[in-house]
């Protein structure tokens, strides 16, 4: 009898503990996000251009977006997310000072200047004639203790890095992080109207120890694109952010009847700049497919025509 006392003490407790975590995962929480990576979506049923060829029954360019929820109260305790693959970031890293309507709402703002900017750099490489007018990469914070801090101050607008000029912040990422800490950099810049030129020590990135960095916080401003000289039109079904416009730009290539896609299945991302440079995208996640890397939309079109000869079946 006393073991069947106990047994249902027992069970009584599992079934509590069931129901207090099921309530854990019920309750969101206030002061995390999980982000989530999602499928590949394909862009040519997304996508209508003029003059557009008919999709081939091979290969295919795809756009990899990412989803975030609130976590819940046992994320939140455990301090990780439950979900494989999934990233725990606190709420002001994702919100900063918005709210999450603003945030979506600045999301679907990116969303629409992303599709701008690859159908004008991906019609550019085609030959067509479109007006565009290349951003400002502008310093908007200095870290004062970093040798930066006795040099550039906000406003500041950075012309280039070892005599290479800087149109975008991927460029101005590359151009630095290609270096190890401590190396020296010229670093071309104007104030006020005036240009100058100083030596500037790197330090070392927050992101990665052995990469270089020079301690400043910079965004783009004043570029623009005019009208398109063909119509593009891409429905993206209430997806935002920023980082589809590679894909947008291979998928308008190929849907103009050049074989971009060499017939694989291609999934591509990263933010792509006016100037034609792609942002890193992180690489976390692979799960062992193919990973190739691209610092702009030219060498992204030379990886793809540069892959093996496709086998029947093949991805």
């Amino acid at each position: 009898m006393r073991s069947l006392t106990l047994a249902r003490a027992a069970g009584a407790g599992l079934l509590l503990a069931v129901i207090a975590l099921s309530v854990l995962c019920l309750i969101p929480s206030d002061k995390y996000y999980v982000f989530l990576p999602d499928r590949a979506h394909p862009l040519e049923p997304l996508v209508n251009i003029a003059g557009e060829h008919p999709a081939t029954e091979s290969g295919g360019v795809y756009f990899v977006d990412v989803r975030f929820r609130k976590a819940h109260l046992l994320e939140d305790l455990l301090g990780r997310p439950l979900a494989r693959g999934a990233t725990l970031l606190p709420k002001r890293d994702v919100l900063g000072d918005a709210t999450a309507k603003q945030a979506q709402q600045i999301d679907l703002t990116q969303m629409a200047d992303s599709q701008k900017i690859a159908a004008a750099v991906a019609l550019q490489r085609l030959g067509y004639r479109v007006p565009i007018k290349l951003p400002n990469v502008v310093v908007r914070g200095v870290l004062r203790k970093a040798p930066v801090g006795r040099v550039l101050r906000p406003g500041d607008k950075i012309l280039a890095v070892n005599g290479k000029q800087v149109h975008s912040l991927g460029r101005l990422h590359t151009l630095i992080a290609s270096h190890r800490p401590g190396a020296t950099l010229s670093i071309t810049y104007s104030r006020s109207g005036r240009t100058a030129t100083a030596k500037i020590r790197t330090i070392a990135s927050t992101d990665n120890k052995r990469q270089a960095a020079i301690g400043i916080l910079v965004d783009e401003t004043g570029g623009s694109v005019g009208k398109l000289p063909i119509k593009v039109r891409i429905n993206t079904q209430g997806v935002g952010g920023p980082s589809a416009g590679l894909a947008f730009a291979l998928d308008l290539m190929e849907e103009l009847g050049h074989n971009v896609d060499n017939g694989y299945r291609v999934a591509a991302t990263g933010e792509l700049a006016l100037a034609g440079s792609n942002a890193r995208v992180a690489r976390k996640y692979a799960q062992g497919l193919k990973i190739v890397p691209v610092q702009s939309f030219p060498q992204a079109l030379h990886a793809l025509a540069t892959l093996p000869a496709k086998h029947p079946g093949s991805a």
